[in-house]
């Protein structure tokens, strides 16, 4: 052949097989499972060497897109025989099952609870930097303030007035900050105390919880009552809850009320997703001394006693608190900042493990209606 001008070329085409190859051992730092085994490859097409796909997560993480997009196409350019390559990367939040024999609730998709053994240990104030920061990576949040005798997200969130009711027997959600929120406090003067009864607490908490026209919303989070009382045995019963956080400090005292809080839920059905150490350690803003102010280690030991997962732990930090109080929660108020930093991983790690859930299979099948003809 060479005798007569032509030349032999080794052409070489890349193959579907190949580039799921590929795929398969790029892991999602994220979740440590690669993007192949997490089902997050879709619309795949290999066409003459130009590759085009989309990853779509099952977590919001809309600040780790562009790393993951470039990371993709990085690791495909190297195949031989590629030209060009398309990634598009998204998020898809589905709902996850709830306990048995408890109703869905209409535009929501996952309902969060954020539960303490006690309170003091800054329960509120983690659930409300939960919420805002999965907001920032792109999921639509709602927050319910399900802590009848005090109140405190309208106060964290900034909002003030009342909600509106368009329709009968419902009422607007509030909004602050990019989350939607419904609380007895919009409904009630800032200093009248609630005196009621454990019926009246529960009853009016599924009101606030089942009459707020909720909209599309990805995961609802529950600032729930401390204690583990006859009130929050009770909604943990009627709430559908896809799963549960507990908040604790390192405190022996806190840790032995957040053990019961855990063991609460696991006696209703509500996977617990893990464990936040709240008030971990305190540096000293002048000096940089680090203190472990009530002590050192115990979510973690409480985690590995139980078998659940620890999300991370969060700083004694006077800002946090300032900001909060300020309606301006530090998620919101410091978004680049380091505490800011480590809200919003535990937070990616909370919608990760929502996400390793098993589905909602419910709204898959239709209705049966037996009549007689």
């Amino acid at each position: 052949m060479g005798g007569l001008g032509f030349s032999e070329e080794n052409v070489v085409s890349v193959t579907v097989e190949a580039v799921q190859s590929a795929l398969k051992g790029l892991v999602d730092s994220n979740t440590q499972i690669d993007f192949v085994t997490a089902k997050a490859v879709k619309n795949l097409k290999v066409d003459d060497g130009d590759i085009s796909l989309d990853i779509v997560l099952g977590y919001p993480a809309k600040s780790q897109f562009d790393g993951i997009r470039k990371t993709v196409i990085g690791v495909l350019r190297e195949l031989p025989g590629v030209k060009n390559v398309s990634v598009n990367v998204s998020s898809q939040i589905v709902s996850h099952a709830v306990q048995r024999g408890v109703k869905l609730l209409p535009g929501v998709k996952n309902i969060i609870a954020v539960a303490s053994g006690k309170g003091g240990v800054g329960k509120s104030t983690t659930a409300v930097n939960l919420a805002l920061a999965l907001a920032a990576e792109g999921a639509q949040v709602g927050m319910l303030d399900a802590d009848i005798y005090g109140p405190s997200q309208p106060m964290m969130l900034g909002i003030t007035g009342r909600p509106e009711s368009i329709e009968e027997n419902t009422i607007e959600p509030m909004e602050g900050h990019g989350l939607q929120a419904s609380s007895i406090g919009f409904l009630i003067e800032e200093d009248s105390p609630m005196v009621w009864r454990g019926p009246m607490v529960t009853s009016a908490l599924e009101q606030l919880l089942r009459q707020t026209r909720w909209r599309d919303l990805d995961y609802l989070i529950v600032d729930m009552p401390p204690g583990t009382g006859d009130i929050q045995l009770t909604l943990s019963q009627k709430v559908p809850v896809t799963g549960a956080v507990i908040v604790t400090t390192p405190q022996d005292v806190a840790l032995l009320d957040a053990r019961k809080g855990l063991k609460m839920f696991e006696k209703v059905g509500v996977p617990i997703i893990g464990i936040i150490e709240n008030m971990s350690t305190y540096v000293c803003p002048s000096c940089g001394h680090e203190e472990h102010v009530f002590g050192t280690g115990g979510g973690e030991k409480m985690c590995q006693d139980y078998q659940v997962d620890f999300l991370g732990a969060l700083p004694l930090n006077l800002s946090i608190r300032e900001q909060a109080d300020a309606g301006r929660p530090t998620v919101v108020a410091d978004p680049d900042g380091a505490i800011a930093g480590i809200y919003k991983n535990i937070a990616r790690q909370v919608a990760i493990r929502v996400a390793s859930l098993s589905k909602d299979m419910s709204s898959k099948f239709p209705n049966i209606v037996v009549q007689n003809t």
